[in-house]
């Protein structure tokens, strides 16, 4: 099962203390007045957009470079700002860099198969090069991310949910990310991407669904649980070709091909693909696409009229993988693969598909200048039910935006995830009630999710969340007590992430 990111090797595994956090905020403090910082810094070199990434928080492969125009500690936009200027020369030379701690602490109070918490976390980094800077290419961007995964996860350990709580999860170790270059043609018009690649930043991408935790919200659950390896999306990524193309201000067309197994092999992806660098393409193909259709957008000319209505985005995708996907319930005679003259062997199906569509939309605002609002998300994912664990994904939810007086950027917000087991996999788990009393049939995931982000400065957040699972992994047996399912979960949780 894909473990992902929703928002990445600097610092040891094991997470700082609050006492020594506040002395390094300290001292950073005390260099950045005593270096004369600079009031501003250059703007991160990468200009693709991308989302931030599924688990909230700065893109790391978008080095937040811009430091605060004021340069006390709670205004600028990075714990150490300028850095004493060094950020504003490694600017000027076309260099790009930024660094990220997510710390979070998840608890399950009821159900599962365990109760407890396990704190995990992940330290981002990435670095971004302007061509046209360096070689007097223009729009030319070459990036490098990585990351340093810490601590332990809850979902694998103690809930068994396909949808995990949270999208930090993943197994402990540094690892490359991301290994790209990006070239802008045709006036900015079109640009391409090549090298190793998470498509999680950029496709199926919602901008309210990143408010929450889960990991559904990020990379959903359908291609998660249905791609080999999870598809190249977090902590894993896959060689390949990526084409965008931005018509008119309202289209934008996303298109690639990648490497169609991130992990190649059998067991664990993430310990198959354990450093990241496991470049190749001889794993089928995946081939994905994307049309984007924006509506009251700002528009790229600063001449023309602000719009006046409520802005939102529309996504129609689709991904296919060429290759073979073992059936989830029946043989390659026929056969339930619970009955006992079966071969053992799944039926192999060519290829896996599915079909995607993806709804961003701010329904009210008091005013036009107003940083209060409310938005809404929906995502819908398809894929046939014969080879697919998961047929069916489907989220949604509502955020608002400033919440209370003097609170601008807090952010809270209620989503639901769906994960309807596809029909084989239903099917094996009937016949096994037939030959097991009492062994639960499985029919879908559901899991509902209140947040809340406080922003305590530009480069400070804190998040409180709190989870409920209906059915987890759609119905599946305790392994203490076979005849009965897992118990439905609660969770709680805490999430801190600081943008150095």
């Amino acid at each position: 099962m894909k473990k992902n990111l929703k928002t990445r090797v600097l610092t040891s595994s094991t997470p700082l203390s609050l006492a020594v956090l506040l002395a390094f905020v300290t001292a950073a403090e005390a260099f950045a007045q005593s270096s004369g910082e600079a009031p501003s810094a250059p703007a991160a070199a990468d200009s693709s957009a991308q989302q931030p990434p599924a688990a909230g928080g700065a893109d790391a492969s978008q080095p937040n470079q811009a430091a605060a125009a004021s340069t006390g500690l709670w205004d600028r936009s990075n714990l150490l700002g300028d850095m004493g200027g060094l950020r504003s020369w490694m600017g000027n030379y076309g260099v790009t860099f930024g660094l990220q701690e997510t710390s979070e602490y998840m608890n399950n109070l009821s159900g599962g198969t365990h109760r407890g918490g396990a704190y995990d976390g992940v330290t981002q980094f990435g670095f971004g090069l302007d061509t046209q800077k360096v070689f007097g290419l223009p729009g030319g961007i070459f990036n490098v991310s990585g990351l340093q995964i810490h601590g332990t996860n809850l979902s694998e350990r103690n809930l068994q949910t396909l949808q995990l709580a949270t999208g930090v999860e993943a197994d402990a170790g540094t690892r490359l990310w991301e290994l790209w270059y990006q070239q802008s043609l045709l006036g900015g018009k079109v640009d391409v991407k090549v090298g190793q690649q998470s498509l999680d930043q950029e496709f199926m991408v919602s901008q309210y669904a990143n408010t929450f935790m889960n990991a559904t919200f990020g990379w959903s659950v359908l291609p998660s649980v249905d791609l080999p390896g999870g598809g190249p999306a977090y902590p894993l990524s896959s060689l390949g070709v990526r084409v965008r193309a931005t018509p008119t201000d309202a289209i934008t067309v996303l298109g690639g091909v990648f490497d169609g197994n991130p992990a190649p092999g059998t067991g664990d992806p993430q310990k198959l693909n354990a450093s990241g660098t496991n470049f190749n393409l001889h794993n089928g193909a995946l081939v994905i696409g994307e049309v984007q259709y924006a509506i009251n957008q700002p528009s790229s000319n600063p001449n023309d009229p602000k719009p006046s209505g409520l802005q939102g985005t529309y996504k129609l995708g689709f991904w296919y993988n060429s290759n073979r996907f073992a059936d989830t319930g029946y043989d390659n005679n026929g056969l339930s693969l619970a009955n006992p003259a079966s071969t053992g062997v799944p039926a192999s199906h060519s290829g896996d598909y599915s079909i995607y569509a993806v709804a961003d939309q701010m329904v009210w605002r008091p005013s036009e200048d107003s940083p209060q609002s409310v938005g809404v998300f929906a995502r819908v994912m398809g894929a046939p039910g014969d080879r697919n664990l998961v047929d069916l994904g489907v989220n949604a939810g509502v955020t608002l935006k400033a919440p209370f007086k003097g609170r601008d950027n807090d952010v809270v917000g209620l989503a639901v995830g769906y994960a309807h087991i596809g029909s084989h996999a239903q099917d094996l788990a009937s016949a096994q009630a037939n030959a097991t009393p009492g062994y639960p049939s499985r029919s879908a995931e559901t899991i509902l999710e209140a947040t809340y982000q406080y922003q305590v400065a530009p480069w400070w957040q804190i998040q409180a969340d709190f989870q409920y699972a209906f059915r987890p992994a759609g119905g599946i047996p305790n392994p203490e007590n076979p005849s009965q399912r897992v118990g439905d979960e609660a969770i709680v949780g805490l999430r801190t992430t600081v943008a150095f």
